[in-house]
C-alpha cells in the first residue's frame, strides 16, 4: 500500500508539472492571439506608410508615379525653402495661440464644477463643437468673418466699428483661424479638466475652508496644483493637433486667397507639395520633418513636466 501511494505520488507530480507548463504557454498564445489584430492594424495602417513615407521623401516623382532616387535632395530643397519656414512660422503661431485657449478652459471647466444643477448639459453644449464636422465649423465661421456682410463686422458696425476682411487680409487671418481652433478645442478641454477637478479630494477643500482661506486662495494653493496633471495632458494634445492644423485653412481660407501666405501651416504646405504639384518625394519630406519637429516638442514638454506638474 506505501510502495503503490509513493508510485502514484511520484506520477502524478510531472503531470501536475506538465499541466502548468501547457497553462503558461496557452496562455501566452491566446494573449498574443487577442493582440495580433491591433499589431497587425498599427503594422498595416502606421508601420508600413511610415516606412514608404521614409523611402519616399528620397525620391523624385511626377504627376504619374514612378521616382527616382534623389538622396538628400528633398531635404536640402525643403531647408533651403522660404515658403517652409513660413508655414513653420505660421503652424508655430497658431499653436501658441491655441495654447491660450488651456486657461480660458480651466476657467470654464472650473465654473461648470461649482455650479449645483446642470453640470452634464453645460459639458455637452461646450462639447458640441467636437462633433460636429471641421469643414461645416469653417464654412459657418468663414461666413461670419466675412468682411462684407459677416455677423461679426454687423456685429462691430452697430458700435461704429469697421472690421477688416478676417479671412482675406493676410495681417489678420492666422489669429482669425487661430480663435476658431480655441472654440473647436475648448469642448475636449473642459471633459478632461473636469475629470481632473472631479479627481480632487473634497476633504482638502473643507480643511482649508476651515482654515479660513477663500475661493480665490483654495483655487490657486490646492485646485490648481492638483490639476496640473490634466493641464499638462491638454497642452500636450493641443501641441500635437495645432501643428496638424489642416482643415480650417483649407475651408475658411482657400486656394487663390491673398491671406494664404501670412496663414498657411505645415500640413497645408504638404498637400499643396504632394497633391496638388505631385512632388510626393518633397511631401514626405516635409512630413517626416512635421513628425521630428512634434516628438522633439512633445519630448521637451515631457521634460518640463517635472518641474511644474504635482502629482499629489
Amino acid at each position: 500500500m506505501t510502495a503503490t501511494s509513493i508510485g502514484r505520488g511520484a506520477d502524478k507530480r510531472p503531470a501536475r508539472h506538465d499541466q502548468r507548463g501547457r497553462s503558461r504557454y496557452g496562455t501566452g498564445s491566446i494573449g498574443l492571439a487577442f493582440i495580433a489584430p491591433a499589431f497587425l492594424g498599427l503594422a498595416a495602417l502606421y508601420l508600413w506608410p511610415l516606412i514608404g513615407t521614409i523611402g519616399t521623401s528620397f525620391t523624385k516623382t511626377g504627376p504619374f508615379g514612378g521616382g527616382s532616387f534623389t538622396g538628400a535632395e528633398n531635404y536640402s530643397e525643403l531647408f533651403s525653402d522660404p515658403e517652409f519656414w513660413a508655414a513653420l512660422r505660421n503652424s508655430a503661431v497658431y499653436t501658441v495661440i491655441v495654447l491660450f485657449g488651456i486657461p480660458l478652459a480651466i476657467g470654464v471647466s472650473y465654473a461648470i464644477h461649482t455650479v449645483a444643477r446642470g453640470r452634464s448639459v453645460y459639458r455637452v453644449l461646450y462639447f458640441l463643437p467636437v462633433v460636429t464636422l471641421p469643414v461645416a465649423v469653417g464654412m459657418v465661421w468663414r461666413y461670419i468673418y466675412n468682411g462684407d456682410y459677416g455677423l461679426l463686422n454687423q456685429f462691430l458696425g452697430t458700435f461704429g466699428i469697421s472690421g477688416p476682411a478676417w479671412v482675406a487680409d493676410p495681417h489678420v487671418a492666422i489669429f482669425a483661424v487661430s480663435v476658431v481652433g480655441i472654440w473647436m478645442g475648448l469642448g475636449t478641454n473642459i471633459i478632461i479638466l473636469g475629470a481632473g477637478l472631479q479627481g480632487i479630494p473634497p476633504e482638502l477643500l473643507e480643511a482649508s475652508s476651515l482654515d479660513g482661506a477663500g475661493r480665490v486662495r483654495q483655487f490657486f494653493s490646492i485646485t490648481l496644483p492638483l490639476l496640473t496633471p490634466s493641464v499638462f495632458f491638454v497642452a500636450v494634445l493641443s501641441v500635437i493637433s495645432s501643428l496638424q492644423m489642416f482643415d480650417l485653412i483649407y475651408v475658411m481660407i482657400g486656394q487663390g486667397s491673398p491671406a494664404l501666405d501670412g496663414s498657411e501651416t505645415v500640413v497645408y504646405l504638404f498637400y499643396k507639395k504632394a497633391f496638388i504639384q505631385y512632388n510626393q518625394g518633397y511631401g514626405s519630406a516635409l512630413a517626416l520633418v512635421l513628425l521630428a519637429v512634434i516628438i522633439l516638442i512633445t519630448a521637451v514638454q515631457f521634460r518640463l513636466q517635472k518641474k511644474w506638474v504635482f502629482y499629489g
